[in-house]
């Protein structure tokens, strides 16, 4: 059972996907507020799986609510709702953890599908949204850098998993990135969990912004 926690201020959304996620054998919803500061103690009370958010908020927003839900509860999926595909916004969200980003006016199945996909899965980012968040990481930075591995060093791949982080970089997933090289799945996903480990990142997303920012991964438009 995967456990969903919903953050949305505009209460008929809120209610329209308490009632999908809870709807599903699969799903639970184990709370649905409207601010981060009701989320946060939420949260760790609750443990959900999956934290499901609007980046505009009252109160703070969805970037500082991915920050302070993910330090009491590292290991969470943050997927944020947004309307604004400002790069800077998109850049700063996926540098402090969030998993993926969902248009508001997303079909509730493509929302329960990127609920249900595990953190090495694909990015869930709309193609025109990874386009811009591309954009915005070949550009040079005036803002803090992501959080780097323990270390404070800057990691060593290999030639193999920096083939991988380049596939990651556009978009792909570890069964897209399996045929890609021509190896197993099982292969692929140990491949991309080595690659998340050594950047310090929690989902394929925070992957590629701490490489690109770190300057490992040149960002290039993805391919079709």
């Amino acid at each position: 059972m995967i456990r969903v926690l919903v953050i949305e201020d505009q209460r008929t959304l809120a209610e329209a996907l308490e009632i999908a996620i809870g709807a599903q054998p699969d799903l639970a919803c184990v709370g649905a507020v409207a601010t981060v500061e009701e989320a946060v103690p939420l949260a760790l009370a609750r443990t959900p799986d999956v934290v499901l958010m609007d980046i505009h908020l009252p109160g703070a927003d969805g970037i500082e609510g991915t920050r302070r839900i993910r330090v009491c509860h590292p290991h969470v999926r943050v997927l944020l709702l947004t309307a604004d595909t400002s790069p800077r916004q998109l850049v700063a969200a996926a540098s402090v953890g969030a998993a993926g980003f969902l248009a508001k006016d997303s079909a509730f199945p493509a929302v329960l599908a990127a609920i249900r996909a595990p953190a090495e899965e694909p990015m869930f980012i709309e193609e025109s949204t990874l386009g811009l968040l591309v954009e915005a990481l070949g550009a040079p930075s005036d803002g803090p850098e992501p959080p780097s591995p323990a270390s404070g060093r800057r990691p060593r791949l290999t030639e193999r998993e920096l083939e991988v982080l380049r596939l990651m970089g556009q978009g792909l997933g570890p069964g897209p990135i399996a045929e890609r090289l021509v190896v197993s799945p099982h292969t692929a996903r140990g491949h991309v969990k080595r690659v998340m480990a050594k950047l310090g990142a929690h989902s394929q997303l925070e992957a590629v912004v701490n490489a690109a920012r770190s300057g490992l991964l040149h960002m290039t438009p993805r391919e079709d």
